[in-house]
């Protein structure tokens, strides 16, 4: 799509650093940039940064309305693309920010600060690092900073953050099982107050309701609102309903289905009664009368089959199809395996009866020869033996007096 000949491009970009840091830079030279350049721009304290182009065009614009940022505070601009000498120079920047972050650390547990470093940042030309660091008080670096500009002879910037800015720049994988929201998305942290958890009906763990940085999940006020708008129809005053068979206390509340659960002392079923019934029994039980019984416990209800709009055809829609294939092979598996003498023991054997077959016998001319040793016992009458065959022990013809003793054995 072709722009108006008139149109004059925003000159005010988004880059985007290391962590969840973003800024804007002006864009003087009109230089056409896109989403992911590297660019290298200005810094306060002198010298150059690289970093990502994130927006550009008129959603800048609308992000400093978002960020409460005026367009005349916008000072710093960008330089250039970057170039292939500045961006091995920012490689190898940020590849010293491992180590340096550890050999910080020791110093600082070499002086007792109570202090946890817990991220580096090397600015682009490799002239000043920022440490990111969290503490529960006040902190007297004085004498680290000047230990630190000692061992690693670059400027010095220690700035403290809380424990969500330090699961921002951290990153890491949630309960969920996605990438966290502070390090993908999420860049304003509103405040989250266990009052969420009561609203959708959450069990006040702190081990489940906690995230990573400690803090309550920031996830919990996704669906607040949703869960307050249902609340709005739900009466807040009842506890009790008094019956002739008892008084029946609340035990749980469906908002979306706008059911409330109650039960009678001394047994074990709920009773689900709806919205409306209950504001009737109250406005009874308010004129001094009581009814008779709320109704019979309500049974589980069926699991409703979900009907799809279109035709399985392949199957893949049930999640068992490959431990049905796994059980199968299993069968067949040990359809072939060898069975042991124990389950052989155990097996009942059948005998059947042979039939009896009469066998007719041709005399031959020839005459039979008999086999020698034929009626030793464990001798195999099918044997052949050669009759000019000479013996194999030789020992025996060498020897008469071991053949003698043979004989008289």
């Amino acid at each position: 799509m072709d722009m108006p000949s008139s149109y004059k491009p925003f000159q005010i970009i988004e880059v985007k650093f290391k962590g969840s840091r973003k800024d804007f830079y002006f864009n003087n030279d009109n230089i056409y940039l896109e989403n992911g350049e590297l660019v290298v721009t200005e810094t306060t304290t002198g010298g150059f940064d690289v970093g990502h182009v994130s927006i550009t065009g008129e959603l800048v614009r609308m992000q400093l309305v978002k960020k409460h940022v005026k367009e005349a505070d916008v000072t710093k601009k960008i330089f250039r693309k970057a170039t292939p000498a500045d961006v091995d120079k920012w490689k190898a920047a940020k590849e010293q920010e491992w180590e340096t972050m550890h050999r910080a650390r020791k110093l600082a547990l070499e002086l007792d600060l109570s202090m946890k470093i817990s991220d580096v940042d090397y600015q682009g030309d490799k002239t000043k690092a920022t440490f990111y660091y969290t503490a529960e008080g006040r902190v007297d670096f004085r004498e680290l900073i000047k230990k630190m500009a000692e061992a690693f002879r670059i400027r010095i910037e220690m700035r403290q953050i809380g424990m969500r800015q330090e699961a921002s720049r951290l990153g890491g994988i949630g309960s969920c099982g996605r990438e966290l929201c502070c390090s993908t998305w999420l860049t304003d942290f509103k405040t989250v107050s266990t009052a969420a958890a009561r609203y959708q009906n959450l069990s006040l763990n702190t081990l489940k309701l906690a995230g990573q940085c400690g803090k309550l999940k920031c996830c919990l006020n996704y669906e607040l609102d949703s869960y307050m708008d249902a609340l709005k129809d739900i009466p807040d005053d009842v506890h009790l309903l008094r019956t002739e068979k008892g008084d029946a206390r609340l035990q749980k509340t469906d908002i979306f289905k706008k059911l409330m659960w109650f039960s009678y002392p001394k047994e074990d079923n709920w009773i689900a009664v709806p919205i409306k019934q209950v504001r009737e029994i109250q406005q009874l039980n308010r004129d001094g009368q009581l009814v008779a019984d709320l109704g019979e416990s309500k049974e589980a209800e069926a699991s409703m089959v979900k009907a799809f709009d279109y035709e399985n055809v392949v199957g893949q829609d049930s999640l068992t199809r490959l431990d049905e294939r796994a059980t199968n092979r299993n069968k067949k598996n040990n359809r072939n395996k060898p069975k042991t003498t124990a389950e052989a023991a155990q097996k009942p054997v059948i005998q059947t009866a042979k039939p009896f077959v009469q066998v007719k016998t041709v005399q031959q001319n020839t005459p039979i020869v008999p086999v020698e040793g034929a009626g030793r016992e464990g001798a195999n009458p099918n044997r052949r033996r050669h009759r000019n065959r000479p013996n194999r022990n030789t020992n025996n013809q060498n020897n008469p007096n071991q053949q003698n003793n043979n004989k008289a054995e």
